[in-house]
């Protein structure tokens, strides 16, 4: 069983937008804790619909995120 669910925050230039790796959710938020706090009710939601998917994970698995902090000036 996996342990966490995989996700890649980025900003398009507009928004923070928050996409997972293990499975089709996707979403949008104006701050880094909206596309968060977005992207675990997107989650919630998408097992509501599909149980099956949810029998690869244990539950309440972690979010483990990976951001783009964009360009990094020294």
């Amino acid at each position: 069983m996996k342990r966490m669910i995989k996700a890649e925050i980025y900003n398009d230039g507009e928004y923070y937008c928050g996409k997972c790796l293990d499975f089709d959710v996707f979403t949008q938020g104006k701050t880094l804790d909206e596309v968060v706090n977005n992207l675990k009710e997107a989650i919630q939601l998408h097992f509501e619909d599909d149980r099956a998917d949810l029998a690869d994970f244990i539950q309440n698995p972690s979010l483990f995120t990976m951001v783009d902090l964009g360009e990094i000036h020294v």
